[in-house]
């Protein structure tokens, strides 16, 4: 099933897109946290430039 869902990806707009993983401290706590978050290829190094 996983194959049909990464073929559809790959044939319209999938190609635009890119998963982002952003690692951050939570500056109260200490701890770390992910932020995830699926971007088109044009506004990525935005994404990681915004706090």
């Amino acid at each position: 099933m996983a194959k049909k869902v990464v073929a559809s990806l790959q044939k319209g707009g999938g190609k635009e897109h890119t998963k982002c993983i952003k690692m951050f401290k939570d500056p109260k706590t200490g701890n770390f946290s992910v932020k995830e978050e699926i971007v088109h290829n044009d506004l990525v190094k935005d994404w990681f430039a915004k706090k």
